[in-house]
């Protein structure tokens, strides 16, 4: 039994992560467990993600899950918009709560910096290269 889908086609947020993600070398999407996520040979961004707390599942639709570098992990998670992931979390993600589309250049600068460093820790060295060289 396939999982149901959990995302709108049309959610702008959606749309605003896929036009972040798919320009880092080598990002392609797929939907994995009712998500989207975009990859190279590993994911490296899902967008919306879950959580347990006290034993209930608490979705957060507009967020994203990255994998930061563990010494900022550990920053992040002090952040009110950052929490610890169902699943993944154990594995150093977190999740990001994103800003709305109207929010300051600033705040989607963040979520721009969150992928980016995800991308490096989890795409082959031959992806950060090309990253790198552009």
């Amino acid at each position: 039994m396939p999982h149901p889908q959990m995302f709108r086609d049309d959610d702008p947020l959606l749309a605003r992560v896929r036009e972040i993600a798919t320009t880092f070398p080598g990002a392609a999407e797929k939907i994995s467990h009712g998500r989207p996520n975009f990859f190279t040979t590993k994911v490296f961004v899902y967008f919306g993600g879950s959580q347990k707390v006290d034993g209930e599942w608490v979705s957060h639709e507009a967020s994203v899950l990255v994998l930061p570098d563990a010494t900022e992990r550990e920053v992040l998670l002090g952040d009110p918009r950052v929490y610890v992931p169902a699943y993944l979390g154990p594995s150093g993600w977190i999740g990001f709560e994103l800003p709305t589309l109207r929010a300051a250049k600033a705040r989607w600068a963040e979520v721009v910096e969150l992928i980016d460093a995800s991308y490096r820790n989890t795409a082959g060295k031959r992806h950060v290269a090309e990253l790198l060289a552009r």
